[in-house]
């Protein structure tokens, strides 16, 4: 199939010898818990993939990006769904170094360790909280001297297993009990006060680690805390409205990879008749089109409202169409396939996962139609 041919170009240039080992891999061994795969992205250069070339990362470009998640997710939906959140939060991290200039020396050099250490990411985020905004907060900061006692959870987590460093969103309180101020620490995976207990309870998707990750007065240094500062008050919302725009192109691109794969299995194995497999691949690659284009319109501030709205929208289509197009290809590919291939109907079943991604459709819908008829797109 094209698109997917194009994808593991992409990917093998950026991580050369990847896909390779993924394949030698069984699918249920790839996809359980315990999966080697976050390992193997880490060995073949996965972490740098957004990060910028002076911090020893590739630099990749949205399109690039979005196509290496392409090739990942035919292979393995659980190691897409964990990597999006190192790579959404690595896109924010070194967007603030590059743009504010105002990092510590402690935070600058830990940000010139990730690609050398291949440190993989974990995204303390409220993603994954019921009716709860990717944006806000999930852990609380108590100012102590020379730093600040994190406590607060978040489940699930993906990569927490595997993770070298939690970058939480966290609300500091000050004494004078007014609005909270937002800021970013920075946790070491081996914090005292930080740990992992199982949450996932779910057989598809495993392989992303996403249990539960608890902090009980987590110490961390004022040096290792990104915050917002009196003279520029909204720069970490920007940046977290940027990482945000990353992470939903690139889940959804996660996600496509799979359905993309049943749809070639299809193709190449000419079930069905032409016209059937024709429209399945007129579809499929309208799906990829759409995120593709959105890929191409992210510019260097893609936290802006059209940015933000362009990106639901790709994503609300996307995961509308995916059901319909993976229920088409199961039934092409036969019932003997289902009856002795369990990979098929395991990724197939993967992909609906994408309509529990905050935010939900649901939450989206007066943000999103307020911002149709020409108001602000304001998710809550």
């Amino acid at each position: 199939m094209r698109s997917l041919d194009v994808a593991r170009t992409v990917c093998e240039r950026f991580h050369p010898g990847l896909l390779k080992e993924l394949e030698q891999i069984p699918y249920d061994e790839r996809e359980k818990a315990g999966s080697p795969v976050i390992d193997l992205f880490r060995i073949h250069g996965g972490v740098g993939l957004l990060i910028p070339e002076a911090y020893g990362g590739h630099g990749a470009a949205p399109l690039e990006a979005l196509r290496v998640q392409l090739a990942l997710g035919a292979l393995s939906p659980s190691l897409v769904a964990a990597v999006s959140m190192h790579h959404f939060t690595a896109a924010m991290l070194y967007s603030l170094a590059v743009k504010s200039g105002r990092l510590t020396p402690a935070q600058t050099k830990l940000l010139h360790q990730i690609v050398p250490d291949q440190q993989v990411l974990a995204s303390g985020w409220s993603e994954g909280r019921t009716a709860q905004n990717i944006l806000k907060p999930a852990v609380t900061a108590r100012p102590v001297e020379g730093g600040f006692l994190l406590s607060g959870s978040k489940k699930p987590c993906s990569l927490s297993r595997s993770m070298s460093l939690l970058t939480a969103s966290t609300a500091i309180h000050g004494e004078d009990g007014g609005e909270p101020e937002l800021a970013l620490a920075l946790v070491p995976a081996n914090a005292p006060g930080l740990s992992v207990h199982e949450f996932w309870g779910n057989d598809l998707l495993a392989g992303a680690e996403s249990d539960e990750v608890r902090l009980e007065d987590v110490f961390v240094p004022s040096e290792m805390v990104v915050r917002a500062g009196a003279d520029d008050p909204t720069r970490l919302d920007d940046l977290q409205s940027a990482g945000f725009v990353w992470f939903e192109m690139l889940i959804s691109a996660g996600y496509a990879g799979a359905a993309a794969a049943l749809v070639e299995q299809v193709l190449e194995r000419k079930r069905g008749g032409a016209a059937e497999r024709a429209a399945l691949a007129v579809d499929m690659e309208a799906a990829l089109a759409l995120l593709e284009g959105v890929a191409r319109g992210t510019g260097p501030e893609p936290g802006d409202e059209e940015s933000v709205a362009r990106v639901l929208v790709a994503r609300y289509a996307v995961q509308n169409a995916l059901p319909d197009i993976v229920g088409r290809a199961l039934e092409l590919l036969g019932g003997l396939e289902f009856i002795t291939n369990t990979a098929p109907a395991q990724a197939a079943a993967a992909t609906r996962a994408l309509a529990f991604h905050p935010p939900s459709r649901i939450a989206a819908s007066e943000p999103l139609l307020t911002y149709f008829d020409g108001g602000p797109l304001v998710l809550a």
